[in-house]
Parts: C-alpha cells; structure tokens; sequence
C-alpha cells in the first residue's frame, strides 16, 4: 500500500489562470508560498518560503479562477509530485507541483457585492477526470 498525501496553508504568488482541456474540462494553475522560520549557520532566525505549483480540476477550477487573487491565504490538499527539469544554463531544477482535491478559501476577502466575508469557503471536492478508471468506480 501507498499514499501521498499533502496539506498546505499558504499564500497565493500569483492569480489564478484557468484554462480548458480539448474535452472541456476546467483546469486551473496557481503558485502557492509557505514559510517558515528557520536558524542558519550563524544562528540567527531567517525567514524560508517554499513555493508550489497548484492544480485544479473542474469546478473547483471554476470556482478558484473566479474568487482567488495574489496573496490570498488558502488551504490545499493533494498529492505531491516533483518535476524534475534543466534550466537554460543546464543545471538540474525541481519543480514542486501539487494536483489539489481540496480547496479552502481562508481568512476575509470580498463578496461579489463588495460586502466583506467572514470564516472560509469551500470548493467542492473532485478529482481530476484522466485519473479515474472504469475499474476504480465500486458498482
């Protein structure tokens, strides 16, 4: 048996950019920053983000694409790939990329009306369409 599993509380880098598959399928990208606070070799306190790249599917997609901005706190489920690359220079880079089945809008922002919310909202759980087989569905 296997799992991957992630949590992350952090910080939208960028808005969200939503897009459609061939098939019409929603599909959302976004960078999200964690940080933490860390002693270096001198002993002194430094601050370290860690960035992520976020995937959604379908109408949680939607729903981040339309209510998610930069520096919106968000909370993010899913599972961690890391995707390994070169640079223009040849050096070998990774690229940390989660692909979200949960989403959940933190802290205040603002309603379509202007009005300001309180607590957090719920993006409706799914899973990406291309991962779920006939032989995976129970009946």
């Amino acid at each position: 048996m296997s799992f991957n599993k992630i949590i992350l509380v952090g910080n939208l880098g960028r808005d969200p950019e939503l897009r459609y598959t061939p098939q019409g399928t929603p599909v959302c990208n976004f960078t999200v920053a964690t940080n933490e606070k860390r002693k270096d070799r001198s002993g002194e306190m430094q601050d370290v983000t860690t960035w992520f790249r976020i995937t959604l599917w379908g109408r949680q997609a939607e729903t981040a694409s339309q209510f998610l901005t930069k520096g919106r706190p968000v909370y993010v489920e899913g599972r961690l790939r890391v995707e390994e690359w070169q640079d223009r220079d040849g050096k070998q880079r990774y690229t940390l990329e989660v692909h979200a089945t949960d989403l959940q809008f933190l802290g205040g922002g603002r309603s379509e009306e202007g009005q300001p919310q309180t607590g957090s909202r719920s993006a409706p759980s799914e899973t990406a369409p291309e991962e779920v087989a006939d032989d995976d569905i129970p009946f």
